[in-house]
């Protein structure tokens, strides 16, 4: 399996991703540059964290426009494996890839902090490795996390239970106080209707190795590349 991590003008985070795939979960991957129009090969994609076009207009809204978003959309569509970590959620909220929009923390505060996320489903090729309810201690780093969309889109992402992650207390009791941005539910992750594209707030690729003080977010990358083996052990 190749996994693909796309560099955007301002990324900072695709190295961190390139390291978690290549030296943690052990898989080949190339980075993809913004311009490139070719996702022949890969089996998983991942939007990186950073401020993509340095966050001039809005938080991913100049980088939607990027020449490698065409054939994202259609790799998505085809039910290729899309992630997108922080930015990168912000970049799928804009492309239409997902639902919603991140808004500006509630406090107007940049916040840089782990924080506990409790996985409300299992049943996605995110998060296979993870039992419901499982709480995790994994770090955000953003200044527009608050995630918000309309009452019909929540009771719609409720409804068919795409909220992967919420943000919850240690003891997965979800409250405002576990809420670190105002996001509507206390949503940190949600997924499309597909199950196939993910776009989460919090860093996974950040809590992947003890030295950083959490491995919590490995099961994320590990999932993907459970969920993929069989499938291209059958094409084979």
């Amino acid at each position: 399996m190749k996994f693909g991590v796309v560099i955007f003008p301002g990324s900072n985070c695709d190295h961190d991703a390139y390291h978690v795939i290549s030296k943690v979960i052990g898989q080949p991957v190339d980075f993809i540059w913004h311009k490139d129009t070719n996702l022949d090969g890969f089996d998983a994609v991942i939007l990186p964290g950073g401020f993509s076009y340095g966050d001039y207009l809005r938080t991913g809204a100049i980088a939607r426009f990027s020449p490698v978003m065409t054939p994202l959309k259609q790799y998505a569509a085809d039910g290729g494996l899309v992630i997108g970590i922080c930015n990168g959620f912000q970049i799928l909220c804009e492309s239409g890839l997902l639902p919603g929009a991140l808004l500006r923390n509630r406090g107007l505060k940049y916040i840089c902090e782990h924080v506990n996320l409790r996985v409300a489903q299992t049943d996605t090729p995110f998060t296979g490795c993870y039992q419901a309810g499982d709480v995790l201690s994994v770090p955000i780093a953003h200044g527009e996390g608050n995630y918000f969309c309309d009452d019909a889109t929540l009771n719609e992402l409720e409804r068919e239970r795409r909220v992967i992650f919420r943000y919850s207390e240690p003891n997965g009791d979800i409250s405002d106080a576990a809420n670190p941005n105002g996001s509507r539910n206390n949503i940190a992750g949600i997924c499309n209707a597909e199950r196939n594209v993910l776009g989460m707030m919090p860093h996974p690729e950040r809590a992947a190795e003890g030295a950083l003080l959490s491995k919590d977010g490995r099961s994320v990358f590990l999932s993907m590349a459970d969920y993929l083996r069989p499938l291209l052990r059958k094409a084979a």
